[in-house]
């Protein structure tokens, strides 16, 4: 399946020091795993977790999961190693940190080209910091490799100075320009991490403003969030029903020479039915991993 039409409702966190929670992770309904070097894993263990995950990766069975390793930053003492083994390793893409420049997403791929790293191998950006999201449009725009964001609400937070709070107003702004740049240069756009992992009501609600505002889908720091995140993210029986009937009205409509539709009382023009399209071929997508995972 191609990137662009794959499902990223639920990107999961993996620490890559612990060999138990890889392996598990082959049989996790996620649509995408972070396997990491950075955050979930201490100095001492990192030269070994890199070890750990790029052989995973190499050795598969991930199924339709896409697999992205997260490096520590090239500014620190394993990001180069570590960009250079996961990008002989070939994952789905590489994660990089703190990204604030779309000078920084141009050296990633510059020390990419010079490895052996395969063609199927994208960038993706962790959307952390302040200036990060302020130059959100020039980052977007850096490279033809970058795929996507993943918003790194977390560390956002605690460089604002700001509060977790249930409505996230204070990263509202935030939220919306990386989002906007990101669409602006058709890239994939994941929301942050909810922290409380057993809070089943707080995490669909913010799953719901994150699906609202229009993000693809959600980083997650435990499999118990995985059910939830798929759900919200992913189109309901109503939605799906809805969209097949806007086209059909729309197509029968054009079949008559008029340029617009009615059903049930309500105008259908041609944008409603491009993301009536749209969500039809995400139902279609979500539908192939599930079969492929069975």
């Amino acid at each position: 399946m191609e990137p662009a039409s794959h499902p990223h409702r639920s990107v999961l966190y993996m620490p890559g020091s612990k060999e138990r929670a890889l392996e598990k992770a082959r049989s996790l309904p996620a649509d995408a795993l972070i396997l990491d070097l950075e955050d979930a894993v201490a100095p001492a263990e990192k030269p070994n977790a890199r070890a750990l995950i790029c052989a995973a990766v190499k050795a598969g069975g991930y199924g339709p999961r896409r697999l992205f390793i997260r490096i520590n930053g090239l500014d620190t003492e394993w990001g180069a190693d570590d960009l250079a083994a996961a990008a002989a390793a070939g994952p789905d893409a590489i994660l990089v940190p703190k990204m604030e420049s779309g000078a920084q997403i141009r050296e990633v791929a510059a020390r990419m080209a010079t490895g052996t790293t395969p063609d199927h191998t994208r960038i993706w950006a962790m959307m952390e910091t302040p200036r990060g999201v302020l130059n959100a449009a020039d980052i977007a725009g850096a490279h033809p490799l970058l795929e996507g964001f993943v918003l790194g609400t977390n560390d956002l937070v605690k460089d604002l100075g700001a509060a977790q709070t249930p409505d996230r107003l204070p990263l509202v702004t935030g939220l919306g320009l990386a989002l906007l740049a990101a669409r602006a240069e058709g890239l994939i756009c994941i929301d942050g991490v909810y922290n409380a992992f057993r809070d089943d009501d707080g995490l669909r609600a913010q799953c719901v403003q994150g699906r609202d505002m229009g993000f693809d889908g959600k980083s997650l720091i435990h499999p118990a969030q995985l059910a939830i995140t798929n759900e919200i993210f992913g189109p309901s029986a109503e939605a799906i029903a809805t969209a097949r009937a806007q086209v059909a009205a729309f197509e029968e409509a054009e079949a008559r020479g008029e340029g617009v539709a009615v059903l049930d009382g309500k105008i259908v023009e041609n944008l409603h039915v491009v993301s009536a399209r749209r969500l039809l071929a995400r139902a279609d997508a979500i539908a192939a991993i599930a079969a492929e995972s069975l």
